[in-house]
């Protein structure tokens, strides 16, 4: 396999988690299912030089990571102070 083939298949992943992602039922599984895929775009898009690939997916990231965040701290429990 060459070295372009190999850079198309990390496009490829990217499209397959993405595309799993929207299959979820629970947003959690989603979101972080679509982070993967959004973070394999972001290289993608790097390697090949597409920018605004780059740049949309980086901001997705950053997107999935704030929800998450936010999901985890509402569904964390509090430790009791002494």
């Amino acid at each position: 396999m060459d070295f372009v083939m190999s850079f198309e298949l990390l496009g490829y992943m990217a499209s397959v988690f993405v595309a799993v992602s929207l299959m979820m039922r629970s947003l959690v599984k989603l979101r972080v299912i679509n982070l993967v895929g959004a973070v394999l775009f972001t290289v993608y898009g790097l390697i090949i030089a597409a920018y605004p690939v780059a740049v949309v997916n980086g901001f997705i990231v950053l997107v999935n990571i704030y929800y998450l965040q936010q999901t985890w701290r509402a569904t964390a429990v509090p430790t009791p102070q002494m």
